[in-house]
């Protein structure tokens, strides 16, 4: 067979894994939505089993089919059959913020489930067209910023994010999860294999799911069941009415929608890591293609190139898992199955899954950048765990009934009287509203600064502190929307360090010198 004519197969027994990565993180995710708009909101089943999740499955079906495409494509351009494609689903930070910063305080200001709804899926279309302009920019970002910024944005994510919430939902039942987590773990890391070669991951999935069902953690669940076919006619009239309305959303919007296509970049990087070389444009204007068609279709949230390549990549998946995930997704969506996955599949596959992805990503991020960057992977690893300790908190002061306010800096979190209080009592909370509000963003500003300053290019870093400053200004970051803070204390103090590297740049050789052969380990 020649080069030319290599194919991927449609499915092997190493995309088992990644369809479960694949289908059991977007059930979470639905689940999630449909909880809070119907159990929160109280908007209509019609409406949500009728509109928003056969909308969202639109969306991700076009996603899921155009990575399992792109996967086919680079396999058939470099002659291999080790290609992985991209995984792909709905973006989980921009979903939270879509659902309480934008849906919930239009519900309660409108008062009408159906208007709130036009207006979230103008939203929701405005952060694909977003998504979809990052495409022009994303190249540029990519052959600028240090590799060693953008993978330990993704490894921070992943390992406060994905990790803990493996390890803790496994001792959370550990009759379940351990088991489940031992048989994983022999095949993922110490390369075992059952006879004909059957992966173990692939045995603690099927077999986690009838051990659960053979104990009693989990059942069979048809209730919901329908058929709910999505008509974008409507919802592009709804579409069109909701844009005046959703106007005064758009310094949530847009924000949030430049967090996602970075993530895109971000997650393609850590692909291109792991050796399949795809396209950061191509896929960024997949991402904002696919919202755009969730949007039309009546979906209230964004899709996004999700993290865990490098471990699908290491279990074998090829495009299966995709273009599979893809269509089961769509089926369950429009057929109403998302109760019955939810409850057949145990919190423990998940967190299998959760955790071996994290930790691929955490030690492919080392793995893949100069030994002298490392310093830079762990800087930018830290504003993640701003974001972590943000929800944590604010999730444990609100069963107070404490709630946000607006400060006067910009930022959104706790009064300065509630802010005290939990720093006398110990809790790690000085600064981390500031660093939570655009994490992503300051995690590669500071991994960057980082890796200029080993470099010994303290001209770049200061370029890089400049544009901190102009992002602080418009509120990109540290606030908690888009405006213009002249005043903003984030500012200053990048403006500041600027000028600084600036100064010690234009002394070197003069009054500031360097050591040779530099270690600082």
């Amino acid at each position: 067979m020649t080069k030319s004519e290599k194919r991927l197969p449609l499915f092997n027994r190493g995309d088992i894994g990644g369809l479960t990565y694949i289908l059991a993180n977007n059930i979470v995710n639905y689940i999630i939505v449909i909880a809070t708009l119907s159990g929160v909101l109280g908007w209509p089943a019609d409406l949500v089993y009728g509109r928003v999740i056969p909308g969202m499955s639109m969306g991700l079906l076009a996603g899921c089919l155009y990575y399992a495409y792109m996967a086919a494509k680079l396999a058939k351009k470099e002659g291999r059959t080790d290609v992985t494609a991209l995984p792909s689903g709905i973006s989980t930070p921009a979903m939270f913020v879509m659902l309480y910063g934008v849906i919930m305080p239009l519900h309660f200001s409108l008062k009408d489930p159906y208007l709130a709804w036009s207006a979230a899926v103008a939203a929701c279309f405005i952060g694909g067209f977003v998504e979809f302009c990052g495409g022009f920019i994303g190249p540029w970002m990519k052959r600028n910023i240090p590799r060693a910024a953008l993978l330990g944005t993704v490894a921070g994510i992943g390992f406060i994010w994905m990790a803990t919430q493996g390890v803790f939902d496994l001792f959370g039942d550990p009759i379940l999860g351990l088991p489940i987590f031992l048989v994983g773990i022999v095949g993922v890391f110490g390369g075992y294999l059952f006879p004909k070669r059957i992966p173990p991951f692939a045995v603690a999935i099927v077999g986690g799911i009838i051990y659960a069902l053979a104990i009693g953690r989990t059942h069979v669940d048809f209730t919901g069941v329908g058929l709910f076919i999505p008509n974008p006619v409507t919802t592009i009239q709804s579409l069109i009415n909701g844009f005046v309305v959703v106007l005064p959303y758009l310094s949530i919007i847009i924000p949030v929608n430049i967090y996602n296509f970075i993530e895109t970049m971000d997650n393609v990087e850590g692909a291109n890591a792991a050796g399949d070389n795809y396209s950061v444009r191509e896929a960024q204007f997949a991402d904002g293609i696919s919202t755009m068609i969730s949007a039309v279709f009546g979906g209230v949230v964004p899709n996004t190139v999700w993290l865990g390549h490098a471990g699908l990549k290491k279990t074998g998946s090829n495009i299966g898992f995709s273009w599979v995930g893809g269509i089961l997704l769509a089926l369950a969506g429009v057929c109403g199955l998302f109760t019955f996955f939810s409850a057949l599949v145990p919190p423990a596959i998940a967190a299998i899954t959760y955790l071996w992805c994290s930790i691929i990503m955490l030690s492919q991020s080392f793995r893949a950048c100069d030994k002298k960057h490392y310093a830079g992977i762990g800087i930018a690893m830290v504003p993640p765990i701003a974001d972590f300790l943000y929800t944590q908190v604010t999730g444990a002061v609100g069963l107070a009934n404490i709630f946000t306010e607006k400060l006067p800096s910009g930022l959104v979190g706790y009064g300065s009287q509630v802010s005290q209080r939990l720093l006398d009592s110990g809790v790690m909370w000085n600064g981390v509203p500031a660093v939570k509000s655009g994490a992503i963003v300051i995690g590669i500003i500071l991994g960057t600064l980082t890796v200029c300053i080993i470099d010994r290019r303290l001209d770049k870093a200061g370029i890089t502190a400049l544009a901190g400053a102009v992002l602080s200004w418009v509120g990109f970051i540290h606030s908690g929307g888009l405006g213009f803070y002249p005043t903003s204390p984030f500012a200053i103090g990048y403006l500041i360090m600027a000028v600084m590297c600036f100064i010690l740049h234009a002394g070197r050789g003069k009054w500031l010198d360097t050591i040779d052969d530099y270690d600082y380990v």
